[in-house]
């Protein structure tokens, strides 16, 4: 009885279903051995699919309706390979094997519990925190096609606080992303840039033709608020996923940079620390020793070290925001810096093993207009990008100024960058 025990729970182990064909319920046996089988069927599908096609993958793993289907498959195995230890543990009949044996052998099945029925139910819990973050987050629009061979998208912090008035872009970049190699460039547009013009037949073209001319201090970052202020302008942002504040941006930085801007992603900055915990932290490369504290300050609250810093959620939110000394436009390359060290750091390991805090941190801080039918291409090309240099263009001085803008050098800067990402097609150019 001690040997058919311990055969008993290897083969349930093994190959679920197999213990009750032998010596228990039949009928039982071969609903554990059918679900074995497709369950080792899918694995090989989904695993030659990887190898193959990856980008199938990453579109069905960001479907809801396909996590949802996931989730009910890995609920209903997790409840089944339960019922099957629990009656292998029955067939075995504890009390009629060796005494020294009893323990060993119930704290086996109980691992094999562990091991099967524990990982189908943490992916059914990450199969249903991915659904619903997805459908949370991001919009239910058609999927929406590169202009010349790219994807460009606005990716805005919004300061927003109890000292503020509404919101405010307080960082405001442009990702611009080969729709094929995943090349990225990164354009960032300082917030106090001034006489922004717009996009032709936007609404504040009409309104501001010659640039936006408020009278006095007329930001860049404070056309989020006119936008807000003024919801008759954009009577449609809300249906679409945005608001009346982030087309109003999106109009003026489209035609600052002379280029069409298709998505926007919005970040609260005030929970951009809790989005960096969830990923267990960023890694940086810090230029040199830097204070931080409010710009107000008489003395800086503490100082991040020179060189290679692990850096929390609120120490890698100061080291983007602190103006301790500072300005602006060094800012801006701070914050860039963490840009790139997240979307290096952004991995599928480090997701999936912190993916419900970075779920939910996702749905409290950003906000965005990207179809979620989008998700499956844009994760293939964020894979690509991270093998990738990123080209960056910062619009400040002393090449560019904010308070008098050239929008022809800035164009033209543009256009060189990108150019700079796309694969050469000419044999010499490789030279």
């Amino acid at each position: 009885m001690t040997r058919r025990g311990w055969w008993f729970i290897a083969l349930n182990l093994l190959l679920p279903g197999s213990t009750q064909t032998l010596a228990g319920n039949h009928a039982l046996g071969r609903v554990g051995l059918l679900s074995t089988f497709a369950l080792w069927l899918l694995v090989i599908a989904t695993t030659v699919t990887w190898l193959v096609a990856p980008s199938v993958i990453y579109s069905l793993v960001s479907t809801p309706a396909v996590l949802l289907v996931a989730q009910i498959v890995f609920a209903l195995y997790a409840a089944l390979w339960v019922v099957l230890t629990l009656d292998t543990l029955r067939l075995v009949r504890l009390v009629a094997t060796r005494p020294s044996a009893r323990a060993a052998i119930a704290g086996l099945a109980i691992v094999g519990l562990v091991a099967t029925g524990g990982v189908a139910t943490y992916g059914a819990v990450v199969a249903g925190s991915a659904r619903s973050a997805i459908t949370s987050v991001f919009d239910d629009a058609d999927y929406v096609e590169p202009v010349d061979g790219r994807y460009t998208i606005m990716l805005l912090g919004g300061d927003a606080g109890p000292d503020r008035m509404g919101l405010r872009p307080d960082s405001i970049t442009v990702a611009s992303v080969d729709a094929e190699t995943g090349a990225v460039v990164l354009i960032g547009v300082p917030r106090n840039f001034e006489k922004a013009r717009f996009a032709e037949g936007s609404p504040l073209w009409e309104k501001f033709p010659t640039g936006y001319d408020c009278g006095h201090d007329c930001l860049i970052s404070y056309l989020y608020t006119y936008g807000e202020e003024h919801p008759e302008l954009y009577p449609d942002a809300e249906a679409s996923g945005s608001s009346p504040g982030i087309e109003a941006t999106r109009d003026a930085v489209s035609g600052v940079l002379g280029i069409p801007i298709q998505f926007y992603v919005l970040i609260d900055m005030e929970g951009f620390a809790q989005l960096v915990d969830a990923l267990g932290g960023v890694t940086i490369d810090v230029p040199e020793r830097t204070p931080i504290g409010p710009v107000t300050a008489t003395t800086p609250i503490g100082y991040i070290e020179q060189g290679e810093q692990h850096l929390d959620g609120e120490l890698a939110l100061w080291y983007s925001r602190t103006r301790f000394e500072s300005n602006d436009f060094e800012r801006m390359l701070r914050q860039r810096a963490v840009q790139e060290a997240i979307l290096r750091q952004f991995t599928a390991v480090n997701v999936l093993t912190r993916f419900q805090a970075v779920a939910d941190a996702g749905v409290q801080v950003v906000s965005t207009d990207i179809p979620s039918v989008m998700l499956g291409r844009f994760v293939e090309l964020a894979v690509l990008a991270r093998e990738l240099p990123l080209e960056r263009l910062e619009l400040i001085p002393p090449e560019f100024h904010s308070e008098t803008p050239d929008f022809d050098k800035i164009a033209s800067a543009v256009a060189d960058a990108i150019a700079r990402t796309r694969p050469s097609t000419e044999p010499g150019d490789q030279d």
